[in-house]
């Protein structure tokens, strides 16, 4: 349905998107996230058709609509796109900005698609309010409603939960995703927040400097990052050195620890290994001891900062009863199911 091939756009001679290439088939739901000025906006800007491309193509249901020699109108293209700040019009009622795309439709077509869709998304009897007197949530809703009303091939939303509570975010998201689901519509977000991206996507890019680093499921970025900045950018996570035994066997602080697949590593290698804070779990009975730097209560759980002999630091998250004084020593051991190594530079 989407499909990216080599694109790169430039500004000035300045390219600031290289070379990204990923796809999506129908119903398929994908996340841009990374820092600010990554180049994620600007790529989405160029799949709705407001950006031209430097280099590479864009296709659309297998049609080129972005080549360096030619661009199809971002109105021809069957992309609908919900915008950051919801881009509603206060003058209208919550019915006439759901029907503002549709002026071909007949009347009484167009009061039907407006009950479909308000049915759609939750709200059902607003039609005749003004924007104003919304929720955020529900200004959300019904800019996704009045970019769904069109019957878009592609949903694009750039940022859409930013000015949303962060305790809407993600039940909202995982709402829409209910509701795009539901019509098999392909739809791409961006975000900088992975929460949202983890409750959203099916796929999930990784961008770094204008380059698409990782695109892959949310559970493949956690557990199988494809490299150091993957890594840090999603989850939580610290890097410990080890030394390659054999191709499989790594040496810690933490103990020895073998990885499921053959590596090009060696023995002798010096590698950095990633901890995670699930990875690490806290048992009194364990020979291994950490000093407790730092922690944050969470409510059920307790992230603590620990420090191990070696002096490296690591976080453990624990439940809550596990109540332990900053300074005090702990009992921990890891259980490492993906082990994650980069060798060290």
């Amino acid at each position: 349905m989407l499909k990216l091939d080599n694109v790169a756009i430039a500004y000035g001679g300045n390219t600031v998107v290289k070379q990204v290439s990923f796809s999506l088939a129908q119903g398929q739901i994908g996340c841009l996230v990374g820092p600010s000025g990554c180049g994620k906006t600007t790529l989405l800007r160029a799949i709705a058709g407001f950006e031209p491309v430097a280099d590479g193509n864009i296709s659309l249901q297998q049609q080129l609509v972005s080549t360096p020699q030619q661009q199809v109108a971002p109105e021809l293209r069957q992309v609908g796109m919900v915008f950051q700040d919801f881009a509603l019009f206060p003058h209208l009622s919550v019915a006439d900005n759901i029907s503002f795309g549709l002026k071909a439709m007949r009347k009484a077509d167009k009061a039907a698609k407006v009950k479909q869709l308000l049915q759609l998304v939750g709200l059902p009897d607003i039609g005749q309010r003004y924007i104003h007197q919304l929720s955020g949530g529900q200004q959300q809703r019904v800019a996704l409603a009045r970019a769904l009303a069109p019957e878009p091939k592609v949903l694009l939303l750039d940022e859409p939960f930013s000015s949303l509570d962060m305790d809407l975010r993600e039940g909202l998201a995982r709402e829409i995703r209910q509701i795009l689901k539901q019509l098999q519509i392909t739809a791409i977000m961006v975000t900088h927040d992975q929460h949202e991206a983890f409750a959203m996507a099916d796929l999930i890019g990784v961008m770094e400097l204008g380059r698409l680093q990782q695109w892959a499921t949310p559970y493949e970025l956690y557990h199988k990052p494809a490299n150091r900045f993957v890594a840090d950018f999603i989850g939580r996570g610290a890097l410990i050195a080890g030394i390659m035994l054999d191709a499989q066997q790594v040496q810690t602080s933490l103990g020895t620890f073998r990885q499921r697949y053959a590596d090009t590593l060696k023995p002798d290698d010096k590698v950095d290994v990633l901890i995670r804070p699930d990875d690490i779990v806290h048992d009194d009975n364990s020979g291994i001891t950490a000093l407790v730097s730092d922690k944050t209560f969470r409510g059920s759980h307790i992230l603590y900062q620990l420090t191990l002999d070696s002096g490296e630091t690591v976080e453990c998250l624990a439940l809550s009863h596990h109540n332990h004084a900053i300074g005090e020593h702990i009992g921990i051991r890891l259980d490492l199911d993906h082990l994650v190594l980069f060798a060290r530079a």
